[in-house]
């Protein structure tokens, strides 16, 4: 405890630094290591209309080590950056706060300044102000929250290509709402419970709104999401997951009855997969699978039967791996897990039927209306490119027995 007092003392006479360059920082211990406390003010292009100074703190990896992945914490609205470190040393208290011991990880706060929050006002709890920030133009925190991370790369060395996002509550609305946007950069997001859908419908152009012709959005981030159908911050996710679904967007999907939980050990005893697929072995410089309409989906409980105590999942099942990304041939192992891979409380199916699109291709040069032969398997065809460039493979029965699917010119 008393290392967070001294934190939080800290914090209160370090410096305030008005450059925009200068962040010096101030070395303490987190759990055994390194840990740094940067202030700092605002930057022009940030667009604050009035000067502000945050704070954010990095933790270094257990044992040194070069290019190692980042792991980016947003907290929720019950805390700051300091109570969230301070969730990291107790476990059962909001555990998704902790990051791996071989990780640098990057807390950042949203409390210091009045309505600098990261679900951008509009959930619709949040009394009259469902139309603050809303539409797609990037609002000053996601632009504070997306320069920090860029200079903490820069300035550790970290790995470009395994940057990670996660936030619980309020922070999960964040980290939905600007890691989707942002699939430049990070890796692969996770969202406990997150407070809303709203920040990346508008974020992310979701119906009824539509993308303008001028916009170009990356390919995003992997998605792992869960959320409780009787937790009143969770409406609305029947038209995120309808949405993921129809862009062709990779979401792995969780819920049950446990509420606004943030206690791993609880939520594990009402749906035991929210950990299952391996979100942080995601690279960016990577392709991965879309899975989408899968036979083995469950039906969600959102809007109509929020009382129910059922468990569900979406595209839990599914695992891909990479093989080969060359300029006329992209090849992927797809296969369902098994009873051997997982223990769990849910029936593993034996086969399921899918649709499965291609992103973040590397080597395959692709390009809208262009043809390209598939085989997964015994089965084979011919597929076109879309008019947003990808390439989407209908109704492949996928086993656990691992296929490679073969796309090539």
């Amino acid at each position: 405890m008393l290392k967070f007092v001294y934190l939080l003392w800290l914090a209160s006479v370090l410096p305030l630094i008005a450059s925009e360059k200068n962040w010096p920082p101030s070395q303490v211990e987190v759990m055994g290591r390194e840990t740094e406390v940067f202030r700092h003010g605002s930057r022009e292009g940030w667009g604050y209309s009035k000067y502000q100074e945050d704070t954010f703190v990095v933790v270094h990896p257990k044992v040194a080590r070069e290019n190692a992945p980042l792991y980016v914490v947003l907290h929720s609205a019950g805390h700051d950056v300091w109570s969230a470190i301070k969730c990291t040393d107790q476990v059962g208290n909001h555990d998704i706060y902790r990051s791996p011991d071989d990780f640098y990880a990057l807390y950042l706060d949203c409390r210091a300044n009045a309505g600098d929050w990261w679900w951008g006002g509009m959930h619709p709890r949040v009394g009259d102000t469902m139309e603050k920030n809303a539409g797609g133009e990037l609002m000053p925190t996601e632009k504070r929250i997306i320069g920090t991370v860029q200079w903490v790369i820069e300035q550790y060395g970290i790995d470009p290509e395994r940057v990670y996002l996660c936030g619980n509550s309020m922070g999960g609305s964040g980290a939905l709402g600007i890691g989707l946007r942002h699939g430049d950069l990070f890796a692969a997001i996770k969202a406990n419970v997150p407070a809303g859908i709203e920040h990346v419908s508008e974020r992310m152009y979701f119906p009824p709104a539509s993308i303008p012709d001028e916009v170009q959005l990356s390919d995003p981030p992997v998605v792992v999401n869960y959320s409780a159908q009787n937790d009143r911050w969770s409406q609305g996710h029947e038209r995120f997951v309808q949405a993921m679904n129809d862009r062709k967007y990779a979401l792995y999907f969780y819920w049950g009855p446990f509420g606004h939980a943030n206690n791993d050990s609880r939520i594990l005893q009402v749906n035991d997969l929210v950990h299952s697929f391996d979100w942080l072995s995601v690279r960016k410089n990577e392709a991965y699978a879309v899975f989408t309409n899968a036979s083995c989906n469950d039906p969600l409980p959102w809007p109509d039967d929020l009382t129910s105590k059922a468990v569900g999942q979406i595209n839990a099942f599914f695992r891909w791996k990479n093989v080969s990304d060359t300029e006329h041939r992209l090849e992927m192992e797809l296969r369902l897990v098994s009873p051997a891979d997982l223990s769990t409380r849910f029936t593993i199916p034996q086969q399921a039927t899918t649709d499965v699109s291609l992103r973040r291709i590397q080597g395959l040069q692709v390009s809208p209306e262009q043809t390209f032969q598939w085989q997964f398997g015994e089965a084979k065809g011919t597929v076109e490119v879309d008019s947003e460039g990808l390439i989407t493979i209908p109704n492949l029965t996928i086993t656990d027995v691992s296929l490679t699917l073969i796309v090539s010119l």
